[in-house]
């Protein structure tokens, strides 16, 4: 396991590494405001043990990598969905099976469309189309108690009060868990690593959702050309479960695993043994094209 920093196109990234580099790449990325560190250590090095080479990074204004001021992004988002190139680039891996949470997801489906070679598989969880669909049925809206959650948010912690940050962000997890349970433990030794590690917290929260788009890029989900697993939870309040349907659905070949009880979260330890089997199985039937 390594972490290093590295500058490409004049951006740093924080990124780390676990298992063997001759082993295939499998490059995770996280969701919006999301720090390398909700990828939980230990599950990458259970899916480093399946024989791949796992990488994670911090995008821009979490963790470890480059930060703007809170308020104050100096990127777009189209700038944040082409830093996995830039990752992939600094680390010499000229091609990997690409795992995406949330924006994560999103992402990973823009960069199988802009840059198809650098992907030799998607894995989708707990996401929503990011490309056109040839069914116009509407998609179930979010739950409303996480859609109280955006319009309503919780004041601002004591930014520099470092207990008062970690319990801000656990409690802001809990209305988007499912039935499984919401396993606070857990949640708080992750955030507690984010507080340490990050540069600026505040810019982490805030950032992602005011950065200007930048290029909009429009595309089919029919058009996505590379195997691709759909893992999304029963009980996703934010994106039902239908958008994980309609994912596979209209991504070609496309193959759904419903999480029973898990909601919109990054997959808890209770999930690790089907998450990184299926990741597993499914990145050793993808080959390079």
């Amino acid at each position: 396991m390594t972490e290093e920093h590295v500058t490409v196109d004049g951006v740093e990234l924080c990124v780390e590494a676990f298992g063997d580099p001759e082993d295939p790449a499998v490059l995770l990325i996280s969701g919006a405001t999301a720090a390398m560190d909700w990828w939980d250590p230990e599950f990458c090095r259970r899916l480093a043990a399946e024989g791949r080479y796992v990488t994670r990074y911090d995008h821009r204004d979490t963790g470890r990598s480059e930060t703007s001021p809170a308020g104050q992004p100096s990127y777009t988002g189209y700038d944040l969905a082409t830093d996995p190139v830039r990752v992939l680039n600094a680390l010499d891996i000229p091609s990997a099976h690409v795992v995406g949470l949330s924006m994560g997801g999103g992402i990973a489906q823009y960069l199988a469309i802009l840059h198809p070679q650098l992907v030799r598989s998607l894995t989708l969880i707990a996401t929503s189309p990011a490309g056109l669909r040839t069914d116009q049925t509407e998609l179930p809206r979010m739950d409303p108690r996480v859609a109280a959650f955006f319009s309503n948010p919780a004041p601002d912690p004591d930014w520099n009060d470092r207990d008062a940050v970690v319990n801000y962000l656990v409690d802001a997890e809990r209305d988007f868990a499912g039935s499984l349970g919401y396993d606070e433990e857990w949640m708080r030794s992750l955030a507690t690593v984010v507080v340490d590690r990050s540069r600026d917290v505040e810019a982490s929260v805030k950032n992602h959702w005011i950065a200007d788009e930048g290029r909009h890029v429009e595309f089919r989900l029919a058009d996505i050309g590379v195997p691709t697993l759909v893992l999304h939870g029963t009980d996703d309040p934010l994106f039902p479960l239908p958008h994980g349907e309609a994912l596979a659905a209209e991504i070609p070949d496309a193959s759904l695993i419903p999480l029973e009880g898990m909601g919109h979260q990054v997959p808890p330890p209770a999930l690790w043994d089907v998450v990184v089997s299926s990741i597993g199985k499914h990145t050793s039937r993808s080959t390079t094209r």
